[in-house]
């Protein structure tokens, strides 16, 4: 299973940004995904979450901002990012629990895509 992320890059204050989390492998079946960042000497942290049936989470930095949604005929997860500031800079990961057809439910991070908000 990999999870692959794309979407970063650089943006000015105000813009906006959609990231993808695509899963490829022999995937029986996509759980909860999580959308994490990651600024330089800072600690991971959530940013917003959707369960298996669309339920959706975020943290209250993001809150009205961004947009997590799903397709499930992709096994793609996206994080729709409007009126970006400054400090949503950070790497963002996603993270995925998937169950394949020899495998239980188990976590697994993608690689990570930078996201710069700077004019």
């Amino acid at each position: 299973v990999q999870l692959v992320e794309s979407g970063g890059g650089l943006v000015q204050p105000g813009g906006s940004l959609r990231l993808s989390c695509a899963a490829s492998g022999t995937i029986l079946r996509i759980n909860g995904v999580g959308w994490y960042r990651q600024a330089p000497g800072k600690q991971r942290e959530l940013v917003a979450f959707i369960s298996s049936g669309g339920t959706t989470n975020y943290a209250d930095f993001v809150k009205g901002r961004f947009s997590i949604s799903r397709d499930y005929a992709k096994n793609t997860v996206y994080l729709q990012m409007n009126s970006l500031k400054p400090e949503d800079t950070a790497v963002y990961y996603c993270n995925a629990e998937i169950q394949t057809f020899d495998a239980g439910p188990t976590g697994y991070w993608g690689q990570g895509t930078q996201v710069t908000v700077s004019s």
